[in-house]
């Protein structure tokens, strides 16, 4: 803290700012925060387990201590590596190199799918939005490799792109291309990525559920797109043929089809030989990791260095054989009674949040008893998976460190074609146990904390209850809200896109969303750049809610426990829950990634998640002695829930 500033005028800097100052972005990242310094600490116990894992082999070792431990030695044996150079990639370059029509681009493009290549558009098999029981296919916009489309078509991002130009010729010049063939071969890859981008919708309209549902039976997809060969991609990436497909966004296919049609077959190899490459570069050698680094890491996000090879293998294996990573990790560093703590908290909230609904002012009776009853089949998941996901029949091996990220990558894939049109696994995981994140699932109505979020700052069993409250308690009514933010709340009590709202009420609820958006859009992030509040709604909506909801709860708390109500460090039980709050959010960046995030992050910058809900809560101003005087002279400036 900095007590020096004032609470009222500069509450990040008053909660948080001898942290900021103290704590510069490293070189080897491109931000440096609460989150981060979690998730190091929680890598350094990961690092533990690989090395202890490396060390063991034989068959009588438990399968997934010896997966992991074979996947990271193969990771570290850069030695291999290098007398390796590009050879891994023989196989489907000469796949590509033998493409004579679109239909066989399609089937080789089912190919890299599969085993962790992107190129044109994405495909994945989550609940059905509108049938949460079942799995469907999706087919979502894709085919980009800088991050947004803005970065392909805004004026400020052209420096951006004349590097990525330079980065793709010298990529494509490392695996052999002629120096001139390699520049032509550069522009082929820009020209069509900067027509996908040209034809894919913002980040702000893919926010929109319902304009990105829909579905096309599987026999009308020729009709729909002749010019692109669906039934064939459908046939090369197994499973069983769907009876439909939801499509996200058709005019992209269209626009596809047309651009398909257009160019020569040529520069589609190219397109594809530039995807399988830069899908790779990080699993080959020294020269094409490096490329890969200077480019996406210090040009696009400024960072310096490189995070050291252990942790980038980490990160691998945590993104590939997550669950049985993490089946060591909760086993060895996540004790019972932290996840007794966090149902016990979870169960306190979700009664005040129940209450929040019952009671509030503005929704009419209708359309209160169906988020009520919503609200009755919410779940929350904590700590980790009952079930742990089987990795067995993914063959690891120590020197194959590119084999071993295919092979695990085609496992995940075809996991999830092989379930398209079967019944939801309510107690499935979108991430792993070691993860320090949470998050809304709103098929399933339910919310997901990670073991590994479950540590300081925001939780810690031994700190006070408001300590707690303003951290992890805030963060769970924070996603408790994601149910019934502007995208959230279009899912019923089933978890199916539906509009149950009365006209009446869906008006109210828009304009108090409207009134977020302004209040997040007015200060100025960057000269000439400001936080996006139609991108951010949905999160912004979610730390409104999440701070109010919480500090009830400690409320309630601290009346049925009146011995609680004691100062700490001069700062009452209120004080210490904001400032809780704050520090949860602190945070640095480098200058071109917080450049990136306002283009692409739907979370607003940290200061504005600290600050901005606080600034518009009354109790907040209560706290640190200025009694109803909340901006504009208004108790609360905006409240939803």
């Amino acid at each position: 803290m900095d007590r020096s500033a004032s609470p009222l005028q500069d509450f990040y800097t008053y909660a948080a700012g001898n942290w900021l100052r103290s704590n510069p972005v490293p070189s080897d990242k491109s931000r440096w925060g609460a989150f981060n310094e979690l998730q190091e600490r929680t890598f350094e116990v990961l690092h533990e387990i690989l090395e202890r894992a490396r060390s063991v082999s034989g068959a009588s070792i438990p399968g997934p201590l010896r997966q992991v431990g074979d996947f990271y030695a193969s990771a570290m044996e850069t030695d291999r590596l290098e007398t390796l150079q590009f050879t891994p990639l023989d196989a489907e370059r000469a796949a590509i190199d033998r493409v004579e029509s679109p239909v066989e681009l399609f089937r080789v493009l089912a190919q890299l799918h599969a085993t962790g290549t992107s190129g044109l558009f994405h495909a994945f098999a989550p609940a059905d939005e509108k049938d949460s029981g079942h799995y469907a296919l999706y087919l979502y916009q894709g085919g980009l490799s800088l991050p947004t489309r803005e970065y392909y078509l805004d004026e400020k991002f052209a420096a951006i792109r004349e590097s990525y130009r330079d980065h793709l010729a010298r990529m494509f010049g490392l695996w052999g291309v002629p120096a001139e063939r390699a520049k032509a071969d550069a522009a082929t890859v820009l020209a069509i990525e900067t027509e996908l981008a040209t034809a894919s919708r913002s980040r702000t309209e893919l926010r929109d559920r319902i304009k990105n549902y829909n579905r096309v039976g599987t026999p009308d997809l020729a009709p729909s797109w002749p010019g692109l060969p669906l039934a064939e991609y459908l046939a090369g990436i197994g499973g069983p043929v769907p009876s439909y497909l939801v499509v996200g966004q058709p005019e992209f296919l269209s626009s596809l089809e047309r651009m398909l049609k257009a160019r020569p077959l040529s520069d589609w190899k190219v397109y594809l030989r530039w995807h399988l490459l830069h899908a790779c570069a990080l699993y080959l050698h020294d020269r094409a990791e490096a490329e890969d680094f200077d480019f996406f890491h210090r040009k696009l996000l400024g960072q310096q260095t490189p995070e050291p090879r252990w942790r980038r293998a980490a990160l691998v294996i945590d993104q590939l054989l997550g669950e049985a990573l993490g089946r060591i990790y909760v086993e060895e560093h996540f004790p019972p009674a932290a996840r007794a703590k966090m149902d016990e908290m979870v169960r306190f909230i979700s009664a005040t949040f129940r209450d929040r609904l019952s009671r509030l002012g503005w929704m009419s009776d209708e359309t209160r008893h169906q988020a009520l009853a919503k609200f009755d089949r919410f779940r929350a998941l904590i700590g980790h998976p009952d079930r742990f996901r089987d990795y067995t029949s993914v063959r690891v091996e120590r020197g194959d460190f590119l084999g071993n990220v295919r092979r695990a990558a085609a496992f995940e894939f075809h996991r999830q074609n092989a379930r398209i049109g079967g019944p939801v696994d309510r107690n499935e995981w979108e991430m792993t146990p070691q993860t320090v994140n949470a998050y809304y699932e709103p098929t399933q109505n339910q919310i997901v904390f990670p073991a590994g979020i479950l540590q300081p700052p925001f939780f810690d069993p031994s700190l006070d209850d408001a300590v707690n409250y303003g951290g992890i308690g805030a963060v769970i009514c924070h996603e408790i809200t994601h149910g019934y933010d502007d995208q959230g709340r279009r899912s019923d009590a089933d978890g199916n896109l539906r509009d149950w709202w009365t006209e009446k009420d869906a008006a109210e609820f828009g304009a108090r969303a409207k009134e977020i958006v302004r209040l997040y859009e007015i200060g100025e992030v960057l000269p000439g750049l400001h936080v996006n509040g139609e991108l951010t709604l949905g999160e912004n909506i979610a730390d409104f809610g999440g701070v109010s909801i919480a500090f009830e709860a400690l409320r309630r708390d601290l009346s049925e426990h009146p011995e609680k109500r004691r100062e700490i460090d001069g700062l009452t039980p209120e004080q210490r829950f904001f400032v809780s709050w704050a520090q949860v959010w602190r945070c640095n960046y480098t200058e071109a990634e917080l450049r990136r995030r306002l283009v692409l992050d739907p979370h607003a910058p940290a200061r504005y998640r600290a600050v901005t809900p606080l600034m518009n809560f009354g109790p907040f101003h209560e706290a640190f002695g200025s009694p109803g005087a909340g901006p504009s002279g208004r108790t609360e400036l905006v409240r939803i829930w």
